[in-house]
């Protein structure tokens, strides 16, 4: 089962380095849904409705968002594939408070994908029914973080998860459970790890599934200054992904440790020009690959705000996306989303 790391990898989210650059939002009557970000109360550490609301409205037309499980608020006790309902019931409780419309027209968490350990097998069938009864409606899918790695210096989670877990014959026999209940599967990995995701994909064709964060290219331990060598392993392997017509990907993520950039180590924070200018290589790859309409920006908030702030994050996008159609820019931007996470 996995089980949570002792130390945070992600970097620190500093607010008064960020409020050193702010920016105007570009194409602010652009419709987005955010479909990935979390929420948490941790020691020293807490993002919470009211800090979502805060990077929602710095001026891009927000729309709704979908809450990505992140092992927050799990029940202290009872049986061990039933604690991780305790994250689907607090985060309906901010979404219920959100529909209320007393805290403006953005609709956070409108949609959530939990957290039901596979690795319980068919114990995660009446798990996974469970979490739906318990969020009002908005229960999509699931996300099980795969990514491992040999060297201890590739971390971006705070989950270890066993090696070559999307291969086990157990997992496979809980993820069998999703395609009945019409739920999705996201899946966090380094790129490494792609062609692990491509055999499930291959082995259960019915389910839809994510790739999240462009599939994870690593550019920090042995990887570090490689990023010439690792791009075109990365590229392929995200093109034979593609051919799969039961996976989307998501675009973002870039701004973690992992990816190797140094952005926050410099003394001003990043604009989005320059964003626009690291990630475009990644982005631009992976919709070339799948196409606009299996691909969806997504801000990854808090975790890349160690890196950016959500305005000059959303402005990168868009520069990103400028020379695309406007059905492309639907998709890209809350089309996709709104289709994979069932949004109405």
């Amino acid at each position: 089962m996995t089980t949570p790391a002792p130390a945070s990898p992600h970097l620190a989210v500093r607010q008064d380095w960020l409020d050193r650059h702010v920016e105007a939002a570009l194409e602010p009557d652009l419709p987005i849904v955010d479909p990935h970000h979390h929420l948490w109360d941790r020691p020293g550490n807490s993002y919470l409705l009211p800090d979502l609301l805060a990077d929602t409205g710095t001026g891009h037309n927000v729309r709704a968002t979908v809450f990505v499980e992140c092992r927050a608020m799990y029940r202290a006790a009872g049986p061990a594939e039933l604690r991780s309902l305790g994250e689907t019931e607090f985060v309906n409780g901010v979404a219920a408070m959100s529909a209320s419309g007393g805290y403006g027209a953005m609709r956070a968490c409108d949609a959530i994908v939990g957290n039901v350990d596979l690795m319980f097998g068919d114990r995660a069938g009446p798990a996974l029914e469970a979490h739906v009864a318990a969020a009002g409606g908005r229960f999509r899918g699931i996300r099980n973080v795969s990514a491992w790695h040999a060297d201890p210096a590739v971390r971006s989670t705070t989950a270890s998860p066993p090696r070559g877990m999307l291969l086990d014959p157990t997992f496979r026999q809980g993820f069998a459970h999703l395609a009945k209940l019409n739920l999705s599967f996201d899946g966090w990995l380094y790129h490494p790890q792609i062609s692990d995701f491509l055999d499930l994909a291959r082995a259960f064709p019915t389910t839809t599934m994510i790739l999240d964060h462009v599939g994870g290219p690593v550019g920090i331990g042995p990887y570090l200054g490689k990023r010439a060598e690792q791009f075109p392993i990365w590229r392929a392997a995200i093109r034979e992904l593609a051919t799969c017509p039961n996976v989307n990907v998501k675009l973002g993520g870039l701004g973690m440790r992992l990816s190797g950039d140094n952005f926050a180590e410099q003394p001003e924070p990043p604009t989005s020009q320059q964003l626009a200018d690291a990630w475009r290589p990644y982005i631009e790859a992976c919709i070339e690959a799948f196409g606009a309409q299996r691909c969806m920006f997504e801000s990854n908030f808090p975790v890349d705000k160690g890196m950016c702030g959500y305005g000059p994050l959303w402005n990168a996008f868009k520069r990103i996306a400028a020379g695309y159609s406007a059905s492309e820019k639907t998709a890209l931007f809350s089309g996709t989303a709104s289709r994979v996470y069932r949004m109405g």
